[in-house]
């Protein structure tokens, strides 16, 4: 049987939608899943502790279709101190568009990454309305998909999976923005702030 640990990449990791999917695959996934957050000085920490798991499974979301800067800076550390026994690396993605293709180029940085420091690379989960969806009765099909995520770990036989939240563009952006009105309406914030490029004020 083998062994995950679950690093979560984002900035905002303690209170971040990656917390709630790494939470969630640990509940549907049959082998031990140990969780973690990347921070600014846990970095040589966990190089070690990889020494430990067949398996890493790296869970953050999309920042400007790339990866969040707090997974760059650990993979350049990791780059520099690799574990001699490389764990398999598979990817859980959210992002807060509807299409979970905005996912891919991510994806493929992490699939790169691996291929240059010779580590397999073994699943992906890309989900879609990653803000949104755990809130809604959609957050079924996630779990679904985190069931295939998982035994496909257990198994080694690694695929893709894609998931979001079955509305129209025309539906869900009337819902984001009437829920990001909402929460800088909380912070007061108002809609024309918002949509200045002048953040500073």
């Amino acid at each position: 049987m083998g062994k995950i640990l679950m690093l979560n990449g984002s900035p905002r990791a303690p209170r971040s939608n990656s917390k709630q999917y790494a939470e969630l695959f640990s509940r549907v996934c049959k082998w031990d899943a140990e969780y973690a957050a990347i921070t600014r000085t846990n970095h040589l920490e966990l190089c070690q502790r990889l020494e430990d798991f067949s398996d890493l499974l790296f869970v953050f979301p999309l920042y400007a279709d790339s990866l969040p800067v707090t997974l760059f800076n650990f993979l350049k550390t990791l780059e520099a101190h690799p574990p001699q026994r490389k764990p398999t690396v598979s990817v859980l993605i959210n992002c807060g568009f509807l299409e979970p293709e905005q996912n891919e180029l991510a994806v493929k940085i992490l699939e790169l990454y691996c291929r240059q420091n010779g580590y397999p690379f073994g699943s992906v989960l890309a989900i879609g309305g990653g803000e949104a969806i755990l809130g809604t009765p959609f957050r079924i099909l996630v779990r679904s998909r985190l069931k295939k995520l998982a035994a496909s770990l257990e198994r080694g036989a690694y695929g893709r999976w894609k998931v979001t939240m079955p509305i129209s563009k025309g539906m869900f952006l009337k819902a984001s923005t009437k829920y990001w009105l909402s929460y800088g309406a909380k912070n007061g914030v108002t809609g024309e702030q918002m949509a200045t490029m002048r953040i500073e004020e």
